[in-house]
């Protein structure tokens, strides 16, 4: 979060002094808007306040800008035009509350007027931010909201002043409405955004609001991350629920690669041949061996001997295989060919897995369709049929979880499909 803010500091701190050149033109066309002139008794002064600006020395334009001020006398116009030069003039010396205080006044005063309206409001949103005046960013925030000239720099900065201050819920409110239109409009938002929200919704413990946020997090910036929150979310309302769950809730953590722990590999291998898909044990243990994730000899030698008993199920399935398939398709329920699909699924053979559950699912009897129906979706993925994919994960009812995970199996669906286009 502190890397976060000063990133924002920065930003706004460069685009100040980026806008500081600015100042003084929109003067100049405000004066031909408005065809006035300087009056004579501040042409003098303010002729010479100019030359040093133009000379870079501001701390001379200062002091004579400072002579300007005590003039009496002096019109509307004049005090407009000193205050456009004064506010160059404090920002170029980082003076930014002097710089805030006369901009402000001079926005108040009504002498900045069409265009320049924008133009100043971002300036002392982005000065106060720097200045951590979090209640101004916020009332400059939504002037420029109200007024329709607000953009993702101004929303990131005002949410971010109400995290700094502390309204966390204020935060995540903030940016989630702007964000929910943005996503509406089939605009991809912005990820510092999301992690604006993210943080808001962890600082206040809100669950659901951190769940969605996530869930957006890994559907437009699918990294890992992002996923190993969601997948350790799943893991954590696992917990005591039936083991039938929690292996599909390692299959969609090898699929976003976030299987990191070595107790894992040995739990989704063991998960995996109680279930019938000994390839699957098989591809898991290989893969935690490639990635040297088991470390201690203890963990090694168990997951050895783990290999070596699922390697041998795979000799003996894929030899009994075909007169498997061969009676669940004669069978009158659909169980049987549910189960063969997660076979052929376990040896990654994605069609004929499809197949094969969409042959029982035509069938009745399959005593757990949700089951089947997220089985179907993650062959018809694997299978590269992504449209086919997102209409079945769309279909898995019944089982709160298991509707949640198909929910994310199609974010990852469809940040796949946006990855290669």
């Amino acid at each position: 979060m502190r890397m976060i803010s000063n990133t924002l500091t920065a930003l706004a701190l460069s685009a100040v002094f980026a806008c500081a050149g600015g100042l003084l033109p929109a003067a100049r066309t405000h004066a031909a808007e408005a065809k006035q002139t300087v009056s004579k008794v501040a042409a003098k002064p303010l002729k010479a306040a100019q030359d040093a600006m133009n000379a870079r020395k501001y701390a001379d334009a200062l002091a004579k800008l400072k002579d300007v001020q005590a003039l009496p006398g002096k019109s509307p116009y004049d005090e407009h035009l000193m205050n456009e030069m004064l506010g160059y003039v404090y920002v170029k010396l980082n003076q930014l509350p002097d710089a805030a205080k006369v901009m402000e006044a001079d926005l108040d005063s009504g002498s900045v007027t069409g265009a320049d309206v924008p133009k100043r409001v971002r300036q002392l949103l982005q000065i106060n931010y720097q200045l951590k005046n979090f209640e101004k960013v916020i009332d400059f925030g939504s002037r420029a909201i109200k007024g329709g000239y607000a953009d993702d720099q101004i929303y990131t900065l005002v949410g971010q002043a109400y995290y700094l201050r502390g309204d966390f819920k204020g935060a995540a409110k903030f940016i989630d409405s702007y964000v929910s239109v943005q996503i509406k409009d089939g605009k991809k938002p912005k990820e510092q955004l999301l992690i604006i929200i993210q943080n808001s919704c962890t600082r206040t413990n809100d669950s659901e609001c951190l769940q969605r946020v996530l869930e957006r997090l890994v559907s437009y910036y699918p990294k890992a991350q992002y996923w190993q929150n969601l997948v350790d979310a799943m893991y954590h309302q696992q917990s005591g629920a039936n083991d039938t769950v929690l292996l599909q809730v390692y299959r969609l953590a090898v699929a976003v690669d976030v299987l990191n722990r070595p107790s894992d590999y040995t739990e989704y291998a063991q998960l995996a041949l109680e279930a019938g898909s000994p390839g699957e044990a098989e591809s898991a243990l290989e893969k935690g061996f490639q990635k040297k994730v088991f470390t201690e000899v203890r963990d090694i030698d168990k997951n050895k001997r783990l290999l070596e008993s699922a390697k041998k199920q795979v000799a003996a399935n894929k030899a009994a295989l075909p007169k498997v398939e061969a009676a669940a398709a004669s069978a009158t329920t659909g169980d049987k060919d549910v189960n063969v699909g997660v076979t052929y699924l376990g040896y990654q053979q994605y069609d004929k897995a499809a197949e094969a559950i969409t042959r029982g699912l035509s069938k009745p009897g399959v005593q757990n369709p949700a089951e089947a129906r997220l089985l179907l979706g993650i062959a018809e993925l694997g299978a590269g049929r992504k449209d086919d994919a997102r209409k079945t994960f769309r279909t898995v009812k019944g089982d709160p979880r298991l509707e949640r995970l198909a929910n994310l199996w199609s974010l990852h669906t469809q940040a796949w499909s946006r990855m290669n286009r």
